[in-house]
């Protein structure tokens, strides 16, 4: 199905909504390095749509809608502290120093869930919450250097 894939940066963008979106959004800038690309306000203090990029990936996010205002997709999520501090997939970062991202996680109040190691598969790696509960793997192994099929 490579024939529907876009020959852009990056063809393959996470979206995240966060009930304090304009937190959020410094939070993944100091703690984890992502920068600015576009952020959309709406009413208020609300994020209509963020661009945040790392590197050649982005991430796209936005509010959470007040009671009422869902949209059909809206409809569709939920955030982790509505099922037990659980999410049902997570964002990866591939970096060149997981020590640095580490301490800076760690300085802006990450939970970390799995401390700094060394991987079975290669690369040094950590796992951690962000302040609403999206859960985050970075490391320095680079799947895209293996072997594929």
């Amino acid at each position: 199905m490579a024939q529907f894939t876009k020959d852009c940066r990056s063809s393959v963008i996470p979206a995240m909504r966060y009930r304090n979106c304009l937190a959020a959004i410094e939070w993944l800038c100091t703690a984890l390095g992502f920068e600015k690309n576009a952020v959309y306000m709406g009413e208020g203090d609300t994020v209509a749509h963020a661009q945040l990029t790392f590197g050649n990936g982005m991430i796209m996010l936005g509010s959470v809608p007040k009671p009422g205002d869902e949209t059909v997709h809206g409809k569709m999520m939920t955030q982790p502290d509505e099922i037990g501090m659980r999410e049902t997939q997570s964002a990866c970062l591939i970096v060149s120093d997981a020590d640095a991202i580490y301490a800076s996680a760690k300085a802006a109040g990450a939970e970390m869930l799995m401390d700094l190691k060394e991987m079975d598969y290669g690369g040094k790696a950590f796992t951690c919450r962000d302040p609403e509960g999206h859960v985050w793997s970075i490391g320095t192994y680079d799947p895209w250097a293996t072997h594929t099929v």
